[in-house]
């Protein structure tokens, strides 16, 4: 007995290509898809901002760590400036042969510190009665000054400056307000000593008299050197 085949012979042919129309069609969206977009990146945080700002007070060992520890200081650098010769060497300067006197160069963020209270800070770390000297080391190589870097720097120093003299009147302040000059780092080994030999920084510092004299014209500082 035969079996009967009843489909129309059309009908095998018509779904080969309604599967094949089927397949192109994917295969055309698929191209045509816009291609996957990487992940969005996250905006960066604002950049920090920083001011300079430039101070003398005597041994920038001293000075370097008593600006340390304010908030809102990003870096302090030792240095020299205030001189004319160029690239000037700690032996050379200490000798007193140079116009340059020991200064420290201050990096901050004036969101966090105004120059203000920086300036605050440095006359209440030195002694701004002292001509060519500082505490226990003598000599125009130690002298004070504060070196400006803009015009508002440079009123709020000559304000600060009165402000000082009316208060240790009839007696001179000879803390200097200059145009900040190049500034020349020291060596290496200047550079944070306080942190690299606390103990002889420490016994420095002691020796030299500088905190007691400091209190002597200051009032006691609570926080420790």
């Amino acid at each position: 007995m035969s079996v009967r085949n009843d489909k129309p012979k059309g009908t095998v042919m018509t779904r080969i290509l309604a599967i094949l129309a089927l397949v192109a069609g994917t295969i055309i969206a698929w191209a045509q898809s816009p291609a996957p977009q990487a992940p969005t990146a996250q905006a960066p945080q604002a950049a920090e901002k920083r001011a300079t700002a430039t101070f003398a007070g005597g041994c920038f060992w001293c000075v370097e760590a008593d600006f340390d520890k304010v908030d809102g200081v990003i870096s302090t650098t030792s240095g020299y400036t205030g001189g004319k010769e160029p690239d000037p060497t700690y032996a050379q300067v200490s000798s007193g042969m140079t116009s340059h006197t020991e200064a420290v160069e201050i990096v901050y963020d004036p969101a966090k510190v105004t120059y203000a209270t920086l300036l605050d800070v440095f006359w209440r770390n030195h002694d701004p009665l002292a001509k060519n000297r500082q505490f226990c080391d003598s000599g125009p190589q130690y002298r004070a000054g504060i070196f400006f870097h803009n015009d508002e720097q440079r009123k709020l120093a000559d304000e600060t400056k009165k402000q000082a003299q009316a208060k240790f009147a009839p007696r001179v302040v000879h803390t200097e307000v200059t145009a900040a000059s190049q500034f020349y780092k020291a060596e290496d080994y200047h550079q944070d000593y306080h942190t690299k030999n606390p103990v002889r920084y420490k016994f420095y510092r002691y020796n030299c008299g500088r905190d007691q004299r400091l209190e002597d014209l200051w009032g006691k500082n609570d926080k420790s050197s």
